[in-house]
């Protein structure tokens, strides 16, 4: 079983939107096969609470205009770590240092990777974190 054609766009418009507002190392995965709640992950990740905000604002805006609403919005209040539960897709937006230790790449690694265009791919990070 493969990601929808739907969580496919929906994943592309979030990494669009995303990006757009400078997240770090933006990258989807297809976790359809590991999980019957969702068909795909987008992870990105910013270096401050403020702009962790943003990025969600960003992405549920977009969305929204896709037809798209979260049925789950969890962890805003502290900004560290975003979670936006669209069913179809799940998108986790984190500060960079939650990033670092939670290591959502390593768990998900054996999924297959949704190739994002090249402008939704966003930033990366340099060692400095800048």
């Amino acid at each position: 079983m493969t990601a929808t054609d739907r969580a496919v766009e929906l994943v592309n418009i979030a990494a669009e939107a995303a990006s757009d507002k400078l997240a770090q190392e933006v990258v989807a995965f297809d976790v359809s096969d590991q999980l019957v709640i969702t068909d795909a992950f987008l992870l990105c990740s910013a270096p401050n609470d403020r702009q962790v905000r943003s990025i969600v604002d960003e992405v549920e805006e977009r969305l929204r205009e896709a037809g798209a609403k979260p049925v789950r919005r969890e962890g805003e209040r502290d900004g560290r770590w975003v979670l936006l539960d669209y069913i179809d897709i799940v998108v986790h937006v984190q500060h960079e240092e939650e990033r670092g230790t939670y290591g959502l790449e390593r768990l998900w690694k054996d999924c297959p990777v949704i190739t994002l265009p090249e402008s939704a791919r966003g930033r990366e990070r340099t060692q400095d974190g800048a």
